[in-house]
């Protein structure tokens, strides 16, 4: 069994920097494939960025290449997402993922495991 918790949301201008952290529970963390999903209002639940159970294998959402940056710490069971050049398009509410086996996947029913959710807002 794993928990997830999210933090590190709020709020930002356009232009600014976030990092959120997502804390894990059990001795399993560092087997899972993890992601951070996001949801706006209005719209479906995307993978914005994805890794392995190492570091090196990751996946980006086109509309984030080159301004996110996904790492995992496994010692400390925790994985962190560096939000830079924020968007108010960023805007909406992230959540951890994490799933028990296989790859990482854009499909979000996979992930087994899910924080609660940190809001993130980029005004313009």
């Amino acid at each position: 069994q794993v928990q997830l918790v999210e933090s590190g949301g709020g709020l930002v201008q356009a232009g600014g920097s976030l990092r959120l952290s997502c804390a894990a529970s059990g001795r399993t963390f560092g087997r899972y494939p993890m992601g951070w999903f996001r949801q706006a209002p209005g719209k479906e639940r995307e993978l914005v960025a994805g890794i392995g159970w190492s570091n090196t294998r990751t996946y980006y959402a086109d509309s984030v290449k080159g301004r996110l940056n996904i790492s995992r710490d496994n010692a400390k069971n925790t994985m962190y997402l560096q939000m830079n050049s924020l968007k108010p398009e960023d805007t909406a509410v992230y959540y951890c993922a994490a799933r028990r086996g296989g790859d990482i996947s854009t499909t979000s029913w996979l992930y087994e495991y899910w924080g609660q959710g940190t809001q993130v807002t980029v005004s313009s």
